[in-house]
């Protein structure tokens, strides 16, 4: 995997007017929210796994969950691929679950009455 450019406060201004005003009492800027995202992205979104370098974990996930809810990750990344400031483009999205189905024993159904 070839490693990202990192990620600076240089490249946040040119996107930071994609960013809704904060208001309230705000621990994280939208800028360190980025960069912990991207981190859990290169590192395979394990968002528990998160340095504590980049703040509380949950607390950044909450933000970019309300961000991809509102669709302004789809904005940001949008308008980073038009701008030639990344080569990522979001075209299909894919979830991998296994499932495997188990007889109804398995999982502590009752038996049937043995007939004498």
């Amino acid at each position: 995997m070839k490693p990202r450019k990192k990620f600076t406060i240089k490249h946040f201004n040119r996107i930071k007017h994609l960013f809704p005003l904060q208001r309230g009492n705000v621990i994280y800027t939208d800028y360190q929210v980025m960069k912990a995202m991207l981190y859990a992205l290169e590192n395979g979104g394990k968002w528990r796994q998160l340095p504590k370098s980049y703040g509380n974990w949950n607390a950044i996930y909450r933000r970019v969950n309300r961000w991809a809810k509102s669709g302004l990750l789809a904005t940001i990344f949008e308008y980073l691929y038009q701008e030639k400031l990344t080569s990522m483009s979001i075209d299909a999205l894919c979830l991998d679950s296994t499932t495997v189905k188990v007889h109804p024993n398995a999982c502590g159904a009752l038996k049937k009455a043995e007939s004498r």
